[in-house]
């Protein structure tokens, strides 16, 4: 019987429009933005000025702090200005304007697909490469990795786990990168382990895609204490604290990271970025972004630079359909509606999904008729029409009580609900007022 996590969990029509579609090299836009703040963390800081030429790879932005992570240039040419730009949440943030000319890239770097396997640095020397590259996770939390591959004092790390699940509807960028880069993404996991002092490595992959599974599992003979893990298909399995249920069987604590219990989640592009940092002196400055939808005429998934327009992506896709209600940065879960199709591709862009006007519309919402399907389906054990409740009321005291901050924001509640509660609106609200509160009291 396949493993899966142990409590909740929904299962939402797949949509896996683009599986199977290979990987499009997307066109290199005239400008690119790039923006500074990339990674949960304090934003980069700028080290480049009106006029100064750049090459891929070149540092743009040093990281503001311990939680952070350095911004490189995806183009060559000429910085335009360093000035604000609307962000996908429709806020305005530092960013840099780069105008392009030609492709030239860093000498540093290297170009050629030659796979590399036998890495001789120390897991110092790993770790230090990957923080230069500005590697942060890209199953969607963009935390930097460096960060991850350093656990606090007291901790240990046994086990590493490779993210494979891509449980958002839709969404197909993981399983194409597994499928054409499937080397790559077993030498940066070998890399993963040695940064972490461990000998054992898991790749978790949802059972939705087989091809997947089979190919990684003949490669993984040659790569000794990797196994590849068939799971359940079940939403959101691609949380970490879920997939360390569903892989290990071990339970991350409220407040606790999952080092607690001895894991280490990586998300499969962020094994291919560590490779590419590590084996080929490449900073993260592209990613494979899944664009999908009901109505569009191409879903594809393209290698795209980062600070590329959406626009852009949906251009080399048919275009925006007449009917279109929503343009979604990201799945339909856990993604956000985006304000503009001007935002820049970041390097937490797994997909675009454009949702037709019937999907985009909400249904009339009605009072609750306390079913509970909400508390059933939470992969938290959370109640959410509580926190729904105290977070409508004000009352911040009850919802830390009630653990609001465990919420993942999966959307698992407001999908079950028959009476089509905003549930997730007001948790997100809620959770965000809680953690304002809590920062407060500490300092």
């Amino acid at each position: 019987m396949l493993r899966t996590f142990r409590i909740g969990g929904i299962h939402p029509p797949e949509n896996k429009l683009s599986a199977g579609k290979k990987i499009i090299t997307l066109t290199i836009p005239e400008q690119v933005v790039i923006p500074l703040g990339q990674h949960i963390g304090a934003p980069a800081q700028a080290v480049v000025k009106k006029g100064d030429p750049v090459k891929v790879g070149t540092l743009l932005g040093k990281s503001g702090g311990f939680v952070s992570a350095h911004i490189h240039s995806s183009v060559s040419g000429k910085v335009n200005k360093v000035d604000n730009a609307i962000d996908a949440s429709g806020y305005m943030r530092p960013a840099i304007y780069i105008d392009v000319e030609g492709d030239e890239w860093e000498e540093t770097i290297d170009r050629s697909e030659a796979l590399k396997r036998e890495c001789s640095l120390s897991p110092k020397e790993i770790i230090e490469k990957i923080t230069e590259a500005g590697v942060v996770g890209l199953g969607g939390a963009t935390f930097p990795t460096q960060v991850k591959l350093t656990p606090p004092p007291g901790y240990r790390a046994e086990i590493l786990i490779i993210n494979g699940v891509e449980c958002e509807p839709y969404l197909t960028s993981d399983h194409s990168l597994m499928t054409e880069k499937g080397e790559q993404v077993l030498t940066g996991a070998v890399i993963l382990m040695k940064a972490i002092g461990v000998t054992k490595a898991i790749i978790g992959i949802e059972n939705n895609k087989p091809d997947a599974m089979v190919y990684l599992k003949d490669l993984a003979k040659k790569y000794p204490g990797i196994e590849i893990m068939p799971l359940k298909v079940q939403y959101p399995q691609g949380g970490e604290k879920q997939l360390i249920d569903a892989v290990i069987r071990r339970q991350v604590k409220s407040g606790a990271l999952p080092i607690s219990v001895g894991a280490v989640v990586q998300n499969v592009g962020t094994a291919y970025a560590v490779y590419e940092a590590v084996q080929k002196n490449k900073p993260l400055i592209e990613r494979v972004v899944t664009v999908t939808g009901k109505g569009v005429a191409n879903p594809s998934n393209f290698l795209a630079r980062i600070g590329t327009p959406v626009r852009n992506l949906i251009e080399a896709v048919g275009g925006i359909p007449e009917n279109t209600g929503k343009i979604i940065g990201g799945g339909p879960m856990m993604g956000k509606a985006l304000v503009s199709a001007e935002v820049p591709v970041t390097k937490g862009s797994s997909g675009i999904l454009i949702l037709l006007r019937e999907e985009a519309v909400r249904k009339p919402v009605y009072n609750c008729i306390r079913c509970a399907k909400c508390v059933t389906v939470c992969p938290m054990g959370l109640n959410p029409t509580l926190l729904m409740n105290v977070t409508e009321f004000a009352n911040w005291k009850i919802a830390e009580k009630n653990y609001i901050v465990d919420c993942i924001e999966c959307g698992s509640c407001s999908f079950t609900c028959p009476a089509n509660r905003p549930l997730l609106d007001y948790i997100r609200l809620g959770k965000g007022k809680v953690m304002g509160v809590i920062r407060a009291r500490k300092s």
